[in-house]
């Protein structure tokens, strides 16, 4: 991006409200972050669109739950407290997994809590189960005896996006265009070099080699167009959403999709 004539900043925000805040305010042009926040933001009507879409991270999320407790199956779940964090990709698995296991919201009982929080409940044994995602995941099996009860394979895709505002976009889209090519090779890089990622990782984590390796193996890395079939994942959140509360306006996540043809 510099021979190119632009200078790049990075800045690192606590979580998605956090990064989406930013970026309405313009102290950022783009923002990188999870699967659903875009969905809400829609409903919200923020003024965000799609740029690029990153791959799946299926087999890093889930429901954890103590390898020695006494929940196996999902069925297993009813009548236990599980923790979870309002508005994020655990959350739309969650209704997924409970919905597959033929039980409901009102079966469980649900504790909102970020994910420091419910990491602390969880190794103390006052949830009984956390749905989460990497590293959270991978941290929790290596040191506190967790295990995935089911990871998101055939319920959700926990993917990354790259956002930015319609007006932004509308005014310079070379610069998504080149945004999303040197992003793809700095994937490319990254599924190619993982012992490099691993220890560059683990250095900007703050996590052992251990953890960070678990959660490196088993997953890919990309970063492309948002295709007909990522939208129609994005869609089934909106429409999940939706239908239990989480937002209060259907939504047609193709509107929100950048046009850089």
């Amino acid at each position: 991006m510099k021979a190119k004539g632009y200078k790049v900043v990075f800045k690192e925000f606590q979580d998605g409200t956090a990064l989406t805040t930013a970026l309405r305010s313009g102290s950022i042009d783009y923002a990188r972050l999870g699967d659903t926040p875009p969905v809400t933001d829609q409903a919200q009507g923020l003024g965000f669109v799609y740029v690029a879409a990153g791959s799946d991270k299926v087999k890093g999320s889930g429901i954890l739950v103590k390898k020695d407790g006494d929940i196996k199956e999902l069925a297993d779940l009813k009548g236990k407290t599980i923790a979870y964090t309002k508005g994020t990709s655990a959350q739309f698995m969650l209704l997924q997994a409970l919905k597959k296991a033929g039980l409901t919201t009102d079966d469980v009982k649900l504790v909102n809590m970020d994910q420091s929080a419910s990491s602390v409940a969880f190794a103390k044994g006052t949830v009984d189960a956390w749905a989460t995602w990497d590293p959270y995941t991978a941290t929790a099996e290596v040191q506190q005896n967790a295990t995935m009860l089911v990871d998101d394979t055939g319920l959700a895709k926990n993917r990354d996006f790259l956002l930015t505002t319609e007006s932004y976009e509308k005014n310079n889209k070379d610069v998504s265009k080149l945004l999303i090519k040197y992003l793809a090779a700095d994937m490319t890089w990254a599924n190619n070099n993982k012992s490099d990622l691993i220890t560059m990782l683990a250095k900007t984590l703050k996590l052992s080699k251990t953890i960070v390796t678990k959660m490196v193996d088993r997953r890919d890395y990309s970063m492309g167009k948002v295709t007909d079939a990522i939208v129609e994942e994005q869609q089934t959140i909106a429409d999940v959403f939706y239908d239990n509360g989480v937002i209060d306006k259907k939504i047609d996540v193709k509107d929100a999709v950048a046009d850089l043809n």
